[in-house]
C-alpha cells in the first residue's frame, strides 16, 4: 500500500513534509507559512467589487495587499489535499453529529454546523487579533524558535483544554 493511500501518515514523515514546505516558503516567498491573512484578503477582493474605493482607501488593505498570492494557493492546497486524501484513503465520511456533541447540544445537523461556523468565526478574529494564525506563529514560529510561537502552543493547547471541559462537561466519550 501507498504512503499515499493510508488513513494516517507517520508524524515522523508528515514532520519532515511540514519542515521541507517550510524551508520552500522561506527561500521561495522569504515569509512563514500562514494563511489567515488568506481570508481577510479574500473578503477584501469580494468587497472591491462592490466598493473599491472603501478597500483602496483601507488602511489594512494598504499594507496587506488584495491579491492572489502564494499563502492563497496554499490555502486552497489545503482544501483540495485533504479531499484528495480522504478520497485516496477510501476514507468514509464521518458522522453529521459526533456523539459526544449529541449528548450535549442535541442531534441537530444544523446546529453543529453554526457551532462550527461561529468557532471559526472566533478563531478568525484571535487570529488576525494576534498577527497571525496557528501555522504562522505555531509551526513557522516554533520552527524558528521565537518565544512568540511557543507561548502561542501553550496557549493554544491550555484554552483547547479549557474549551473542551466548560463545553463537555459529563460527556462520555
Amino acid at each position: 500500500m501507498s504512503v499515499l493511500n493510508k488513513k494516517r501518515w507517520s508524524p515522523y514523515l508528515a514532520g519532515t513534509l511540514l519542515g521541507v514546505l517550510s524551508w520552500f516558503a522561506f527561500l521561495t516567498a522569504g515569509q512563514p507559512l500562514g494563511v489567515s491573512s488568506t481570508f481577510v484578503r479574500t473578503a477584501g477582493m469580494l468587497e472591491s467589487t462592490v466598493a473599491p474605493g472603501h478597500v483602496q482607501s483601507n488602511d489594512y488593505f494598504k499594507a496587506a495587499k488584495v491579491k492572489l498570492d502564494w499563502e492563497w494557493m496554499i490555502t486552497l492546497g489545503i482544501l483540495i489535499g485533504a479531499f484528495a486524501s480522504s478520497r485516496m484513503s477510501k476514507e468514509a465520511p464521518g458522522e453529521s453529529v459526533p456523539a459526544l456533541w449529541a449528548s450535549r447540544f442535541g442531534p441537530s445537523p444544523a446546529r453543529r454546523m453554526i457551532g462550527a461556523f461561529l468557532g471559526g468565526v472566533l478563531l478568525i478574529f484571535g487570529a488576525r487579533l494576534a498577527g497571525g494564525c496557528t501555522s504562522g506563529h505555531g509551526l513557522s514560529g516554533s520552527m524558528q524558535l521565537a518565544v512568540s510561537g511557543w507561548v502561542f502552543f501553550a496557549c493554544i493547547f491550555a484554552s483547547g483544554v479549557a474549551t473542551a471541559k466548560l463545553l463537555f462537561r459529563g460527556g462520555k466519550s
